[in-house]
């Protein structure tokens, strides 16, 4: 007779069965709100996005017993998942969940639906454990964090912030692990800025360089020199900025024209020690000193976060202690991600969550081991913050 799996494992593989792919929720955050509202939590739903990109955000609350002057404890999420590319590369079928050498298998169970089910289970031990906490409990889950994140996370925090409603903490589940469960925790993360830099020449005939301007070549000094910049020092969290090119373009096909245009594609991984307007600034320092013809398209993918040690971090470093032993590094390393836009409003953003060597990848795992630890250490910061 099979054992019935633990509360956490049995929540996470109900998610994994749902082929959430973004931003799909396919019932997920159903899920969590009726467990949430047996619970007394005070549930709403906000939808966002045009009818081909529908997203499901969903917003859940317990007040404690101070209601609003007490502290608030969230708790963030995604319920959406990458595309599983090609099916018959995965060992078994990804939304299937599958057990195989301590391991379960199945899209998002990294990134990040066992950290959901974490969540969830912690707060039911927590509240059944203490049902008269003090501060207050939330649930911030989207189903736009994989795809253009212009209708999830950042929809919900514009509506809080339009409320008034005061965030003092927040846990975000992104699986932050590496090599064990809790030796890296993310207390904030870099901003992205990308641009699109034309420069602009005269087209001719590659035997008579006299009669037109090469735009890579006018252009070559002017990249030298921003690729050798020092943008900034970093700080205590952060490496010092980055500027990368990701793409040069020129040409018409031909190897006897000399091309009028050269595109130059680059982005910058910035800390809290520069500004995107800074950055933009220098950049143009740079091509208006070359006398450079140009154009520049620019994009801002996010800006960066940071959350210093404090309550929080310290927290999370003592409920991971006790529950595993392992000493937690602080870090700041990685992409973007919805921390971003809640640190606009809470002052206190953590991630934290399972190893991540396996997210996005075909046969995306978390090892079974970890899974009630996780949502142990969850439940571990809300007694250390809330009760």
């Amino acid at each position: 007779m099979n054992a019935i799996p633990a509360p956490t494992l049995a929540l996470t593989e109900d998610l994994i069965r749902r082929a959430s792919v973004t931003p799909a929720d396919e019932g997920c955050q159903a899920v969590l709100e009726a467990r949430l509202s047996a619970l007394g939590f005070t549930c709403e739903t906000l939808v966002s996005g045009p009818d081909n990109f529908r997203v499901s955000n969903l917003w859940a609350v317990r007040r404690g017993r101070l209601g609003t002057e007490g502290k608030m404890l969230v708790f963030a999420g995604h319920t959406d998942v990458v595309p599983t590319g090609p099916l018959d590369e995965w060992t078994s079928p990804p939304f299937e969940p599958t057990h195989r050498d301590g391991r379960l298998y199945g899209r998002g169970a990294a990134d990040m639906k066992t950290s959901i089910a974490g969540f969830v289970v912690a707060i039911e031990e927590f509240v059944q454990a203490c049902p008269g906490h003090a501060g207050s409990i939330a649930l911030l889950i989207t189903s736009d964090e994989e795809g253009p994140a212009h209708d999830g996370t950042v929809k919900v925090v514009e509506a809080l912030r339009e409320r008034g409603e005061r965030l003092d903490y927040c846990v975000v589940g992104e699986p932050t692990s590496v090599d064990t469960l809790g030796d890296m925790v993310k207390n904030g993360r870099r901003g992205s800025l990308s641009g699109r830099l034309t420069v602009n020449g005269v087209q001719g005939h590659i035997a008579y360089p006299h009669l037109a301007r090469n735009p890579i070549h006018l252009a070559a000094p002017a990249l030298a020199e921003l690729a050798a910049e020092v943008w900034d020092a970093g700080n205590e969290y952060f490496p010092p900025t980055s500027w990368q090119m990701s793409n040069i373009h020129a040409g018409t096909g031909a190897t006897n024209v000399i091309p009028g245009h050269v595109t130059v594609d680059f982005n910058f991984r910035f800390s809290t020690a520069s500004t995107p307007e800074q950055l933009k600034a220098r950049v143009h320092a740079v091509l208006d000193r070359h006398g450079l013809d140009y154009d520049i398209a620019w994009t801002l993918g996010g800006e960066p976060f940071l959350t210093p040690r404090g309550e929080l971090s310290e927290a999370l470093a003592s409920a991971i202690a006790a529950e595993t032993g392992v000493r937690t590094e602080l870090s700041t390393t990685g992409g973007t991600s919805d921390g971003r836009f809640i640190a606009k409003i809470c002052p206190q953003v953590i991630e934290f969550g399972p190893p991540n060597a396996s997210i996005h990848k075909i046969d995306e795992h978390v090892e079974v081991r970890f899974i009630e630890p996780l949502k142990n250490i969850y439940r571990g910061v809300l007694e250390r913050l809330i009760a």
